[in-house]
C-alpha cells in the first residue's frame, strides 16, 4: 500500500512539475501613453503579439498602457529596475543623467525626419556606441520622434515672432534652443500643457505632430512653425536579470522583434502617419502652418550652434559620439 501511495504521490508531483514547466512567463509591459495613440496600436501591439506566439508559450507578456502601473513618464526607467514592469516605454529625455549617451539624439536641428534619427539610434545602440543600456536593460526599440516643432495659440510667421513668448520646452536641449530663439522658457509635465495654453499660462508648446493630436494640443493651439529643434528619443527596455532567467525560446522571440524589427515597424507606421497629420493641419482652415524659409532656417541654424557646441565641448565621450552620430547620418543619407 505504501508503495501505491508513495508512487501516486510522486506521480502527482511529477505532473505537477511537468504543468509549472509549461506555465509561460507573465511579463508586464509598461506604457505611460493611452491606448488609442498611434505608436501603440501599430507597434507596441504588434511586439506583443508577436512575442507572445513565437515564444512557443514559454513567456507571455501583457501590455499596460494608459499610465496602469504609474503614470509618471519620469518613473519608467526606475519601474522596469524596481519590478514593477519587465518591460516598459521610457523617454530618456525625462531622466536627466540615467542615459548620457542618447543625448546627442537630441541636439537641435540634426535630422531631416524621424526615419533618419531612428536609423542612427538604433545603429549607434546595435554596435556599441552609444551603452546606456549595457548594464540594467536589454534594448528592445530606439526610436526617434519627428524634429519638434512649435505649435502656439497666437501667429507664428518667423523667428521674430517667438521673442518673449513663454513657450513650454521638452528637455534640455530644446530649452536651450528655444531660449537661442529669444523664448522665455517654461517646464511642466506635458498632461498639463493643454491646460496652461487654455488659460494662456503660457503661449504655446514644442511638440510632433503625433502629440498635438493624441494628447490634446489641437484643441487649444492653431498656428504651428515647423522650425526643426532636435529630436526625442523614445526606447522600449527590459529588465537585464528578467530577461536573462527567461526560457531561451523566450529569448530568441524577444531578439526576434527586438531592434530591428521596431525600426522597420516604427518607421513604416510614423513616418506615414506624421506626414498624414501635417497635410491635416495644412488643409484645415482653421489653422495656420508655417514652415520657415531660407532666412529663418539659416537664423536657426546659427542660433543653434551654440548650443550644440557646448555639449560636444564638454567631454571627449560627447565629442566621440557626436562624431559617430554625424558618420552615421552621412551613411543613412547615402543610402548605406
Amino acid at each position: 500500500m505504501n508503495k501505491i501511495v508513495t508512487g501516486l504521490l510522486a506521480a502527482t508531483l511529477a505532473s505537477l512539475t511537468s504543468m509549472a514547466a509549461a506555465q509561460p512567463v507573465k511579463l508586464k509591459f509598461a506604457s505611460f501613453s493611452p491606448d488609442t495613440e498611434r505608436l501603440f496600436t501599430t507597434v507596441m501591439k504588434p511586439f506583443v503579439a508577436g512575442v507572445n506566439k513565437d515564444s512557443g508559450g514559454t513567456v507571455e507578456i501583457e501590455i499596460y498602457p494608459n499610465g496602469a502601473l504609474g503614470r509618471a513618464p519620469q518613473q519608467q526607467a526606475q519601474m522596469v529596475l524596481d519590478g514593477v514592469a519587465d518591460i516598459g516605454f521610457v523617454v530618456p529625455g525625462f531622466t536627466p543623467g540615467r542615459f548620457p549617451d542618447s543625448e546627442v539624439l537630441e541636439l537641435p536641428g540634426m535630422f531631416r525626419d524621424l526615419k533618419e534619427g531612428t536609423i542612427v539610434y538604433t545603429r549607434m545602440v546595435a554596435s556599441g556606441a552609444i551603452k546606456d543600456f549595457n548594464a540594467e536593460y536589454v534594448p528592445i526599440a530606439m526610436w526617434a520622434t519627428p524634429p519638434f516643432s512649435l505649435h502656439t495659440n497666437y501667429p507664428v510667421n518667423s523667428i521674430s515672432d517667438l521673442k518673449g513668448r513663454k513657450i513650454r520646452g521638452s528637455g534640455v536641449f530644446q530649452i536651450e534652443s528655444l531660449k537661442a530663439l529669444g523664448v522665455t522658457t517654461v517646464g511642466m509635465a506635458p498632461t498639463e500643457v493643454p491646460e496652461a495654453i487654455s488659460r494662456r499660462t503660457i503661449d504655446g508648446s514644442t511638440s510632433q505632430p503625433a502629440v498635438v493630436y493624441d494628447f490634446g494640443l489641437d484643441r487649444v493651439t492653431n498656428h504651428h512653425y515647423f522650425i526643426k529643434l532636435g529630436v526625442v528619443p523614445l526606447v522600449v527596455v527590459m529588465n537585464k536579470k528578467k530577461f536573462d532567467s527567461l526560457p531561451k525560446a523566450g529569448q530568441d522571440a524577444i531578439r526576434k522583434y527586438g531592434l530591428e524589427w521596431n525600426e522597420k515597424m516604427y518607421t513604416q507606421s510614423m513616418l506615414a502617419y506624421d506626414a498624414e497629420l501635417v497635410k491635416r493641419m495644412e488643409s484645415d482652415p482653421k489653422r495656420k502652418v508655417v514652415h520657415p524659409g531660407p532666412a529663418d532656417t539659416e537664423a536657426a541654424r546659427k542660433a543653434f550652434e551654440p548650443v550644440t557646441a557646448a555639449w560636444v565641448n564638454k567631454s571627449p565621450r560627447h565629442a566621440e559620439l557626436y562624431k559617430q552620430m554625424q558618420a552615421e547620418i552621412e551613411k543613412v543619407r547615402a543610402g548605406k
